[in-house]
């Protein structure tokens, strides 16, 4: 899977437009390493595969954000609103209320959980497969 990274994809996180960004982060997970997100309200974009590493994240509203799938490593989440967020499995407890409190960055143990294919490469390798029958 490859991830996207590029500047329309931080324009269209400053500027409130979740569908857009959704539609790109459809097909490829953002990456959004080391960027700065302090104080955005996210609510409505989908992390839900996305580089995070190393994200600031604070006062950020993640509220019902899905970061299952997400890759949290060194990021900060200094008193961002996280009710309802759905944390990935190799994430202690302890890291995100630290986070939280003091602004420590995420320590993750081992990678992210193994993300299921996404709706938009599941069209993309259908689409591959179609082409390739009518070829053959």
């Amino acid at each position: 899977m490859t991830l996207t990274r590029d500047s329309e994809l931080r324009d269209l996180i400053f500027e409130g437009k979740s569908d857009a960004f959704n539609e790109r982060a459809a097909h490829d997970p953002p990456d959004l390493e080391n960027v700065g997100l302090r104080g955005l309200d996210m609510r409505g974009f989908d992390l839900s595969h996305a580089n995070l590493r190393g994200a600031y994240l604070r006062s950020t509203d993640l509220r019902g954000c899905d970061l299952f799938y997400a890759d949290l490593e060194g990021a900060s989440l200094h008193a961002a609103r996280v009710s309802g967020v759905r944390f990935p499995r190799n994430l202690a407890p302890e890291e995100i209320r630290m986070s939280l409190e003091l602004g420590t960055r995420l320590r993750t143990h081992g990678p992210p959980a193994s993300a299921p294919p996404r709706a938009g490469a599941d069209r993309q390798a259908g689409q591959m497969r179609d082409a390739a029958e009518d070829e053959g």
